[in-house]
């Protein structure tokens, strides 16, 4: 039995699917890319915006087109979408077998083991308690290519933004234990992965509902620990929760990358205060500055949400000022999604598609200006890269500093002839830049020239 496995979403969903995988394939499950091989599928589903809810759905339909004509003998939905439209899956997508919720995958061999025998089942689906205590340390399959892997800290969220559906998806925040992380992390290890990767949803707020403070700080201090580790990265750190000390461990724990993703959302007071955020525009910059009078050599990455409700041409505007005087080294930019069952979605004052749409292009824009100067005064720097791979017939290897973090953020590529490996940790000499992109090459200290 060869099991299709589409994981879509974050990389928090990314780790969810890892673990599946490693539970199914204790039961002897094998697996497969090829949806022409597989018999069966499991689609751990995303639905944090329109455009991942849509996604979900239409890999849903496609595969349930295969199940209907007997190419596929089971078909699961997994995840965040089958979470929250649960009842609406199995009423309007029958071909779907079983119905996995967010914090029920313990469910999933055992329920397909019954599809598979053709078992009929009270309900096909399978839901826990949002409450449900993290388990950090379940045996896992990566699926990042063995060199970098994700360590998810903690799950759900508590801050209630009015926006925002992962409290109803996943539940209220609640952190790993810390001895289970740092056995995952040395299995991690173990099996070769150089890059440490902490997500949550947030991760400032590590340990304050099992320990009763914020335990970051000594978290990064016990994973810098661990042999084989080279780099610690941490993303999604929310702006109110940004401490000095945590700032301080960034700084001094010695594999720790200087790099932060920070997700402000806008800069108008106004906007920020009917988002339910906890910040407001000075509070963002005096953390701004902290962090960069703190980690001179800092990379900031943020997100930001055009077109919320009652967003006016004004605090746009103000958004537009604070990234251009900022000067975010990463951003990225949605536009604002109305979810049902969200405070958001009964505000008044919703704005047009193609307004939203303009305002995005406006800050996407601002922000190319400022990473493409970020990226040519980077020309003379010698940085640590990690490889990724090697460009089909050329001598030029993809590789990522630590100013850029997988699958969102830049590339450097390295000019040459020698043979460099997937993973390998090297220096490399930035000779200039291709918009959001560098070139470089290979650099030994001592030598006065590069390879």
């Amino acid at each position: 039995m060869k099991i299709l496995f589409v994981s879509l979403g974050c990389d928090k969903n990314l780790v969810d699917t890892e673990e599946m995988l490693g539970m199914l394939s204790e039961r002897g499950y094998s697996f497969t890319d090829d949806e022409e091989e597989a018999d069966i599928a499991v689609v751990n589903t995303c639905c944090f915006i329109g455009d991942a809810k849509k996604e979900s759905i239409d890999t849903l339909l496609e595969l349930g087109e295969r199940r209907t004509s007997g190419q596929l003998r089971a078909l699961i939905a997994a995840g965040c979408l089958a979470q929250r439209y649960q009842k609406e899956i199995a009423e309007q997508i029958p071909e779907v077998d079983a119905i996995i919720g967010t914090t029920a995958q313990e469910a999933l061999a055992d329920a397909l083991d019954r599809v598979l025998a053709g078992e009929g089942e009270t309900s096909k689906i399978h839901v826990d308690s949002l409450r449900k205590e993290v388990v950090p340390d379940r045996k896992r399959i990566l699926t990042t290519g063995g060199y970098y892997g994700y360590l998810k800290i903690s799950e759900g969220c508590g801050k209630g933004c009015s926006y925002c559906v992962i409290p109803s998806v996943r539940g209220p925040y609640r952190s790993a234990p810390m001895e289970g992380l740092v056995r995952q992390a040395q299995d991690l290890a173990d099996k070769g992965v150089r890059e440490l990767i902490l997500v949550a949803q947030e991760t400032t707020l590590y340990g304050t509902d099992l320990y009763g403070e914020k335990k970051l700080p000594e978290l990064l201090h016990r994973l810098g620990q661990i042999g084989g580790i080279e780099w610690i990265r941490i993303l999604y750190a929310y702006p109110e929760e940004i401490t000095p000390e945590i700032a301080r461990a960034i700084r001094d724990e010695p594999k720790v990358v200087h790099y932060l993703d920070m997700p402000i959302q806008s800069a108008s007071d106004d906007v920020l205060a009917r988002m339910g955020r906890r910040t407001d525009r000075a509070q963002l910059e005096e953390t701004i500055r902290m962090l960069r009078r703190e980690i001179p050599d800092i990379c900031l990455r943020t997100t930001l949400i055009a077109g919320f409700p009652g967003e006016r041409e004004e605090d746009h505007r103000q958004t537009l000022e604070f990234i251009r005087k900022m000067k975010f080294d990463r951003l990225g930019v949605f536009t604002y999604s109305r979810e049902e069952g969200t405070p958001a979605y009964r505000m008044k004052a919703q704005i047009p598609a193609p307004v939203k749409k303009k305002r995005r292009k406006e800050l996407m824009l601002a922000q190319q200006e400022i990473a493409f100067e970020n990226a040519a005064r980077m020309k003379g720097r010698i940085l640590d890269a990690l490889v990724e791979g090697k460009i089909a017939g050329e001598d030029v290897y993809a590789a990522r500093t630590y100013r850029d973090a997988p699958g969102v953020d830049g590339m450097v590529f390295i000019e040459t002839a020698r043979e460099l490996m997937t993973g390998d940790l090297v220096k490399v000499k930035i000779t200039g830049s291709m918009e959001y992109d560098l070139i470089g090459r290979l650099y030994q200290p001592g030598n006065k020239k590069e390879v």
